[in-house]
């Protein structure tokens, strides 16, 4: 298994952080951003780095959300609050954006998102809880 690590970031208005895959797997769905560990990386160092690389935020990861197995990927996911930052994105990161939950639905509903990360966030009680427009 190739060990990895994922950040599932909520602002204070309830929207989660989402990025478009750059590069394979799922190049161009969107997902929470993450990666691969390096060798000797905590866990925790590993979300922190990839966040920052992937989205310019520097977080703090708290408790872990969950473990999801994609084919050879180990995904370990942690609940992370931001520190500081500007939101941009950066390595293998295509977009990066804050998105609510009418937006998260549409891009469900466009099959735009990594496949099971819907089912996954809701069995983490995680979906974006941003405002419906009316």
């Amino acid at each position: 298994m190739i060990r990895c690590v994922g950040g599932v970031v909520h602002d204070a208005s309830g929207r989660l952080l989402l990025v478009r895959r750059g590069r394979a797997p799922a190049a161009g769905k969107w997902s929470l951003p993450g990666g691969k560990l390096l060798p000797g990386e905590s866990m925790t160092d590993g979300v922190a780095r990839e966040l920052r690389e992937e989205t310019g935020l520097t977080v703090e990861p708290g408790s872990r959300a969950g473990i999801v197995t994609r084919g050879p990927y180990e995904i370990h996911d942690y609940f992370c609050t931001v520190v500081t930052g500007a939101l941009c994105a950066g390595d293998d990161a295509a977009d990066a954006r804050w998105v609510d939950s009418d937006e998260y639905d549409a891009l469900d509903r466009n099959g735009d998102l990594v496949d099971g990360l819907t089912a996954t966030l809701r069995s983490w009680r995680a979906l974006p809880t941003g405002p419906r427009r009316a």
